[in-house]
């Protein structure tokens, strides 16, 4: 027969075992779904968490749903998601997977909704957009793009600092010379902004351009479809995309390597990688 000190003992670590294990249940049950792998890497890339944790990540690591990446000046990166759709990261790019589903045997909850904050990159549809081509959306600053089973090339152009002042001075002096007593200046819009030669970069807005297939762009002023071969541009949520006559010369090299076939995807996910990747809290 056990004594009561032993029983006490014993108890409390029964206890202590419990809630440890109550403690993974927790946390499994918070834990995100694994959307897609890191497939190709020429530099550093970073993953913030939704719980706020940074992340440095590395070839194979495992991105979640609710995962905002971001790449450096010089990195490409590719995402090979579950469904054996690919996403390539440009430099200089932030870009979330705000909600990330797809289950062979559940088309019904298949979701794929992306956030293109800023810089560029280049989609290949997968089986979700191929069964479920309503369920995939990119946003970004200046409109939402839709697929019809496509390949294609998303560049935002942010402003210049250099830009948004003169065009700020050249409404302030349009205004005193109209009004002196007039309202103070209206807000900017990056529609107004003009090239200033034809050699110039380009104005500010998202650029496309579709390699294959179809797809939509659509804000709160219009929608245009865009078909293969063929490039358009929105300045601005205020401005209906149109399409442009010609490449206005959107900048997407990846290194030769991310041309090369990188293999289907587990449809229950990608396997885990074997390198701890660093965490910043």
């Amino acid at each position: 027969m056990l004594q009561p000190k032993n029983s006490t003992v014993l108890k409390t670590l029964f206890r202590g075992l419990l809630l440890m294990a109550l403690c993974g249940m927790t946390s499994a049950g918070w834990a995100a779904q694994v959307a897609g792998t890191i497939v190709q890497l020429s530099g550093p890339l970073l993953a913030k968490k939704a719980d706020g944790v940074v992340r440095i990540l590395s070839m194979r690591s495992e991105v979640e749903s609710g995962d905002t990446l971001v790449t450096e000046k010089n990195t490409y990166a590719m995402v090979k998601f579950i469904d054996n759709s690919e996403i390539t990261l440009k430099p200089a790019t932030t870009f979330k997977v705000e909600n990330f589903s797809y289950d062979a045997g559940k088309p019904d909850a298949d979701n794929a909704s992306f956030n293109l904050v800023k810089g560029g990159l280049r989609s290949v549809t997968g089986l979700l957009g191929k069964r479920n081509k309503e369920k995939f959306a990119m946003k970004t600053p200046s409109a939402t793009i839709g697929i019809r089973g496509t390949t294609f090339i998303a560049d935002i152009v942010e402003p210049s600092a250099e830009a948004v002042a003169a065009r700020m001075a050249y409404n302030l002096a349009s205004t005193a010379a109209l009004d002196p007593a007039a309202a103070p200046v209206q807000p900017l819009m990056l529609a107004q902004l003009t090239l200033p030669s034809p050699t110039a970069a380009r104005a500010p807005g998202l650029y496309v351009q579709v390699l294959d297939g179809l797809i939509h762009v659509t804000n709160p002023s219009g929608t245009a479809n865009f078909s293969s071969g063929q490039f358009g541009y929105t300045p601005s949520f205020r401005t209906p995309p149109v399409i442009l006559p010609a490449n206005p010369g959107i900048p997407f090299t990846p290194p030769p390597a991310f041309s090369q076939s990188t293999g289907p995807s587990s449809s229950t996910g990608p396997s885990k990688s074997n390198t701890v990747d660093c965490e910043v809290r």
